[in-house]
């Protein structure tokens, strides 16, 4: 029998995201692959590397055609680990893929996403491990652009199974992949870095009966999602206020007094949708600013291929700062002076 590596598939958006089951159908469609489901039985958007501790994970075997397939009450990381533990499949896959996540994941939201989390957490075990996102915008995006994505992917995934075959995939390092909105027309792979780029969040303070929105990877708010729901209040004392998270300002660096702009204040969730292109041109503007970081380059149209490790060490200008300053502490503030 001809030898087909194991691809074992997680995400943040939870196990029925249209996503997730793009990128499995694709994968089976190809008949190159055995095919794993390990990913969250419900919605886990944006809980970064977070893991299960004081309780035990719930463990589900569900049907999804082509593959054996796992749902878990844990966040993405708790996923790949217990995916990867040999507890629920019979040996360790060559590759973790986690996504197709809904919403873009560059700058520092890479912190953020669960998407990410649940490949770090595999890069953790040794196992090569790439996070995959498409860039969703309300109002301009289908259901297809995921299965334009998976696809748009294939040729990266093959790549690293020939050199994790070959026992040549760098093992200090996982790829963080983003496809840009229109992917059916993308220009094209481009390695980029992790930039610096940022959506600052505010609050606003909503009634008990305040319609919900479902918050993406991304910390932008997707309004007419089946995510949203209405807050569940029936159980909470009259005297807990309400507060919701809204998008107040996309941040880029290197941009001077200039450096915050107002894209969005959403007094409602629903606000977000008619403002979605103008957020988009904002950001792509802004990102300009940089040169070959990931936002930047996903704007212009790329797939963006940004090596990622968990490692996070300051700046040098920042650690040469330090190295000056801590002696100084020492001197003028010793015990003495207290």
């Amino acid at each position: 029998m001809e030898y087909r590596p194991t691809i074992m598939v997680t995400n943040d958006d939870g196990i029925d995201a249209p996503g997730l089951r793009a990128l499995v159908q694709v994968l089976v469609s190809t008949s190159r692959y055995i095919v794993q489901v390990c990913a969250p039985d419900s919605e886990k958007s944006a809980v970064s590397h977070s893991i299960t501790w004081r309780h035990p994970l719930a463990v589900n075997k569900v049907e999804i055609e082509g593959t054996t397939a796992f749902a878990v009450s844990g966040t993405p990381a708790d996923c790949s680990s217990i995916g990867l533990s040999k507890a629920l499949f019979p040996s360790i896959p060559d590759l973790v893929i986690s996504g197709i996540n809904m919403g873009n994941n560059c700058g520092y939201h890479i912190v953020y996403s669960g998407t990410v989390g649940g490949a770090r957490e595999a890069f953790f075990n040794g196992v090569p491990s790439i996070s995959v996102s498409y860039d969703w915008v309300a109002g301009k995006s289908h259901n297809d652009d995921f299965t334009l994505s998976a696809k748009a992917c294939l040729p990266i995934i093959d790549a690293i199974l020939v050199e994790v075959k070959n026992h040549t995939f760098p093992k200090k390092s996982f790829l963080n992949i983003d496809l840009p909105t229109d992917v059916a027309n993308h220009k094209g792979y481009k390695l980029t870095k992790q930039g610096k780029t940022i959506f600052r969040m505010g609050w606003t303070e909503v009634s008990s009966d305040m319609e919900g929105a479902k918050m993406l990877s991304t910390m932008t708010m997707e309004s007419d999602s089946a995510g949203s729901a209405e807050v569940d209040t029936s159980a909470v004392s009259t005297d807990y206020r309400f507060f919701q998270r809204k998008n107040s300002y996309f941040e880029s660096p290197k941009i001077g007094n200039k450096r915050r702009i107002l894209i969005l204040k959403l007094i409602a969730a629903a606000e977000f949708g008619s403002k979605d292109s103008e957020m988009t041109a904002v950001m792509g503007a802004e990102s300009d600013k940089e040169d070959d970081t990931d936002h930047r380059i996903l704007q212009e149209g790329y797939i963006t291929v940004t090596p990622l490790n968990a490692i996070s060490r300051a700046e040098m200008d920042c650690q040469a700062y330090f190295q000056e300053w801590l002696p100084r502490v020492a001197e003028r503030f010793s015990s003495s002076a207290l």
